[in-house]
């Protein structure tokens, strides 16, 4: 009866280990596939920006700065590593972004004729929902770090994640300029 009773024993742990294992997998595959979703929006925002930058060419006097940071950040876009998560390219695509941004802003205000131009207030458009995607796809991306990151710490699941998996926690996309505008600090 005892020997009966250790082998159950054992078949639970071993099931209690397969799903604590399964469920690592499983949110490590979410964490994925939500960076891939922030990459795809990323991406999107290339065929905005290829266009944007044929109609801004067209402009003799346009800025030549501006042009550049269109140019940059389309290479960092495209640069972006689908395979690994790679938190700081992607601080470094949405910062120059917000430059750009600010860049199309100031050139509008000198340009007042680019502003009436339909096709550049569909791309400033589209620009700016490509931006709003990629910020919900951010939040998705950090919510699923959170639980991945979560999954893989706490006891005994960081045992079970040690022995089969040796996953590390991911970091979650900060965005330092936005954080350095903040008065309050937490005290992590």
């Amino acid at each position: 009866m005892g020997l009966l009773i250790f082998l159950l024993l054992i078949v639970a742990v071993v099931i209690a280990c397969i799903a604590i294992r399964n469920n690592i997998v499983r949110h490590h595959n979410a964490t994925v596939r939500a960076w891939a979703d922030v990459a795809t929006y990323e991406r999107q925002k290339i065929k905005i920006l290829d266009g944007l930058q044929t109609l801004v060419e067209q402009y003799s006097s346009f800025e030549k700065g501006t042009l550049e940071k269109v140019t940059e950040l389309r290479q960092n876009i495209l640069n972006l590593n689908l395979k690994n998560t790679d938190v700081s390219q992607l601080q470094r695509i949405e910062s120059l972004n917000k430059e750009l941004m600010h860049s199309l802003n100031v050139v509008v205000e000198n340009y007042p004729e680019l502003k009436a131009n339909e096709i550049y207030l569909k791309m400033m458009n589209e620009i700016e929902e490509q931006n709003e995607n990629v910020g919900a796809a951010i939040s998705i991306f950090n919510r699923n770090v959170e639980l991945f990151n979560n999954h893989i710490q706490i006891f005994p699941n960081n045992i079970v994640n040690t022995m089969t998996l040796s996953k590390k926690a991911i970091r979650p996309f900060r965005d330092a300029q936005a954080t350095q505008s903040f008065d309050y600090k937490p005290n992590f």
